[in-house]
Formats: structure tokens, C-alpha cells, sequence
């Protein structure tokens, strides 16, 4: 007998709305802090400066308000599960956009306020299950919020490791959004219960195919800290590095998911 379905996990439209826009805040906070040094330091996004990285941070947002001033599309054809392969193709064009849009802007603060009033007016005046056009296909509003979280949690992980003392905040909220959506996608991606994934506090998934445990203490555990977890499955942190710095432990002769790793980069 097949295995049930797994029920996909809900998010809450409004919550998610909030967690974007006090994400994106806490940023836009960051960039008026900022020195003309600190904006041309490197970061690990291979030739990406951080002023290239702010402005790229603004294109994810901003992609929001541009959408919902396009046609609404006929039908959702990718959901936030999808996401992270459908846009993989398009690298190359958003590297160049955002580096395009560095260049092109001298007043960064000037321009995090206006992406911002832009999404906050675009969403209060938008309901929920409003379908808008992406880069990657049509999706339901709410989903694609949920990968505007992912990048909003990542990037802001990449400033703060490219910036030292930086140290802008996550909203918890957008934090739990990011950890879920990317194990579910692992989930998605290495279907099976012989496997469980351990992010606490805000995610536990099964995954791998084999044997599938039914009570107690399953064979093949995998745990990790939020961050780790986001850094692993979006590349910025190998998996055997991982492990020998004890950022994340790995029991059973299934719980090695080298190959499954990153998701996303």
C-alpha cells in the first residue's frame, strides 16, 4: 500500500504579508547605516559587492508591485514549492539587473523607502487570491510572498556575513517562513519517511526514501539550527563543513543529504 499524501502546510496570507514588509524594514533600517566603504565590501555572492546585494534585495521586493500592475494570469501555474528550480534559469539576468541597478543608484535609503511605500499600498489595496504573473509563471499572490520571505531571510544572512557588526534582525515570522518552505521543498524534492529533518523550533519533515519509521525514535535524524539550515540549502555553507564544525549532526546510514543539497543557490 502507496503511502498517504502528505497534506501540504498552510501559512497564514496576513502574517505572511507582515513578515515581508517587517523584513524588508529591518533592512531598509540597515541601509541607512551604511558607509560608501562598507557598500563596496564583497560579499559571498561571488563578484556581488553589497551594494549590488542592497540593490538586488530591492528588484525581489519591487517584483511584487510590478506584478500586481500587470494582468492578472489565467491560472497559477507554479506554487512556492516550484519556485527555487523554476527561476534558476533566470541567474544571469537577475545578477545583471542588480548589478545594473547598483551602478544606476546613489541614494540606496532613497530607494529602499520607495519600494517600500510602492509594496505596502500595492498589498493593502490587493485581497487575498489575487493570481499575478512572475518571472517564472503565474502563482497565487500569497505563494509568491512566501519566496519574497526566502529571499528576504537569505539576503539578509549574506549582509550580515559581508558586513561585520551589521547584525540586522529577523522577523521571527519570516525566519519560521524560510526554514518551513525549504524543508517542505526538501521534502518535496526526496520524497519518503526513512528520514527525518530536524530544524527546531519551526520545522520537522520526513524525506528519503527506505524503510519508514512508525513510532519512537526514528533510525535516520538530521538536526540543525535555522540559519545553518538556510545557508545548507541554499549553498552558502557545504555539508561536509557543516559537519565538522558541529553546526549540524547527522545519525543513520540515510541521514547524509550531501546529495540532495543546496535547493536553491
Amino acid at each position: 500500500m502507496p503511502p498517504a499524501r502528505k497534506r501540504p502546510r498552510t501559512y497564514d496570507p496576513a502574517k505572511t504579508r507582515a513578515a515581508v514588509l517587517a523584513q524588508f524594514g529591518h533592512v531598509r533600517e540597515a541601509m541607512g547605516t551604511l558607509t560608501d566603504e562598507q557598500l563596496a565590501l564583497p560579499s559571498r555572492l561571488g563578484a556581488w559587492t553589497v551594494r549590488d546585494l542592497a540593490a538586488h534585495i530591492t528588484m525581489a521586493v519591487e517584483s511584487v508591485t510590478r506584478a500586481l500592475a500587470r494582468p492578472e494570469p489565467p491560472k497559477a501555474e507554479l506554487n512556492a514549492l516550484d519556485y527555487a528550480s523554476a527561476t534558476a534559469a533566470h541567474a544571469g539576468a537577475i545578477a545583471e539587473g542588480s548589478h545594473g541597478l547598483a551602478e544606476a543608484t546613489s541614494d540606496l535609503v532613497a530607494l529602499y523607502a520607495g519600494v517600500e511605500q510602492r509594496i505596502t499600498d500595492a498589498l493593502a489595496a490587493t485581497p487575498p487570491g489575487r493570481l499575478i504573473d512572475t518571472r517564472a509563471g503565474g502563482m497565487l499572490l500569497d505563494d509568491y510572498l512566501l519566496t519574497r520571505a526566502i529571499e528576504l531571510v537569505v539576503h539578509t544572512d549574506d549582509l550580515n556575513a559581508a558586513v561585520p557588526g551589521l547584525d540586522v534582525p529577523y522577523d521571527r515570522h519570516a525566519l519560521a517562513t524560510c526554514v518551513r518552505l525549504l524543508a517542505d521543498t526538501l521534502a518535496a524534492r526526496a520524497p519518503g519517511g526513512s528520514t527525518e529533518v530536524r530544524i527546531p523550533p519551526y520545522a520537522v519533515v520526513q524525506c528519503v526514501e527506505g524503510p519508514r519509521h512508525t513510532r519512537g525514535t526514528p533510525p535516520n535524524v538530521v538536526e540543525t539550527d535555522p540559519l545553518t539550515w538556510i545557508r545548507l540549502a541554499t549553498g552558502r555553507v557545504e555539508w561536509a563543513a557543516a559537519l565538522e564544525e558541529a553546526e549540524v549532526s547527522a545519525s543513520g546510514e540515510r541521514a547524509d543529504l550531501s546529495g540532495l543539497l543546496p535547493l536553491m543557490s
